[in-house]
């Protein structure tokens, strides 16, 4: 699903600045809310990953590094400006890259949901974290660095991505025999 929606996303008639939240859940799996305390301090781009404040944890200030795509580093700092606001004083410390509520994200992500024809549950911030997921389980990538990624706690908490069925269960056993 994720690749789907990023491509019909660079399709959607929405204003560019719509887009980026949604490329940033797909691409790097955090919360909704995780997106929107995004400031421009926090994206790396020599480093090619964003750094989200752990927002279910039950206390501030705890952090991760999710690596990202080039092409999204690319997206943020052409609709954003991160370069320029890195440069100046203060390193865009405080300025969130969207300044919304977290009901304008979520009507945000569902405009854009809608414009990529999709429709549902999973059309939502959320379905984008468990396609995040299961792509990750999908494409062999250790559950212990799956779950640093997503902020879990627990293990038995990301170890639900891997219990796949369907469509894509044949995907992660198609991997099995290449």
């Amino acid at each position: 699903m994720a690749a789907f929606s990023l491509r019909a996303t660079n399709r959607a008639i929405l204003p560019v600045l719509w887009r980026t939240p949604g490329m940033t859940l797909a691409y790097a799996g955090c919360r909704l809310s995780e997106a929107l305390a995004l400031t421009i301090d926090r994206v790396d781009l020599a480093a090619g990953v964003l750094i989200f404040e752990s927002l279910k944890k039950r206390q501030r200030g705890i952090y991760r590094a999710v690596p990202v795509p080039p092409a999204l580093l690319s997206a943020l700092d052409l609709v954003h400006g991160i370069r320029e606001h890195q440069a100046r004083r203060g390193k865009g410390r405080g300025i969130r890259l969207w300044p919304w509520s977290r009901m304008t994200g979520w009507r945000a992500i569902h405009a854009l949901m809608q414009a990529a024809g999709l429709s549902g549950p999973h059309a939502s911030p959320k379905g984008l974290r468990h396609s995040f997921g299961v792509t990750a389980v999908s494409a062999g990538i250790p559950l212990n660095l799956l779950q640093k990624w997503l902020g879990h706690a627990q293990l038995t908490t990301t170890a639900i991505y891997a219990n796949a069925t369907g469509a894509e269960e044949k995907n992660i056993a198609s991997k099995m025999w290449e």
